[in-house]
């Protein structure tokens, strides 16, 4: 069944000579003046310095994060104080120089290790350990080894490098 068909003069009769308003041309969104060029391409510098800035800073502190690593896997067991040494050593040569890290030992070691913190986070005691616990043959006591191995990480991730400003 079909509707049946509209009368000529439908509507309303007030609006029969109206016309459609025509709408504006869509607003362009790219920048009309070269200003507006200028300051993108600053600002694309700008992101691309820090993205630089922050790509470097995380490759030269992989050696961080491979420490710590290491650090977590550690087991306690006779030789921890040893690889505590060793992992140490290798972080501190991979942060500084070899010639600076490889001829240190005794008391040297463990307080240029603290040297390099604002707040140094080796006790006397970890120090004494550091210094002289690799050459005793111990076994640490479990508090001992836990609290040492929390002061290595937290030199780990304090620490102040050659690449520092």
């Amino acid at each position: 069944m079909s509707l049946p068909p509209l009368p000529d003069i439908f509507g309303n009769y007030a609006l029969g000579d109206f016309n459609e308003v025509v709408s504006p041309a869509p607003v362009d969104w790219l920048p009309q003046t070269p200003g507006w060029y200028f300051v993108g391409a600053v600002m694309l510098a700008l992101l691309l310095r820090q993205v630089w800035h922050w790509l470097r800073s995380w490759y030269r502190n992989r050696y961080r994060r491979e420490a710590m690593r290491r650090l977590q896997a550690l087991q306690p067991d006779n030789t921890l104080l040893a690889e505590i040494n060793r992992l140490l050593k290798l972080s501190a040569m991979a942060a500084f120089s070899r010639a600076q890290v490889a001829s240190l030992s005794g008391e040297e070691w463990p307080g240029f290790l603290n040297a390099l913190c604002d707040v140094p986070p080796f006790t006397e005691v970890d120090c004494e350990l550091l210094a002289v616990g690799v050459y005793r043959r111990e076994r640490l006591d479990p508090s001992a080894a836990d609290r040492l191995v929390m002061a290595c990480q937290a030199w780990v991730t304090q620490h102040r490098n050659r690449y520092d400003d």
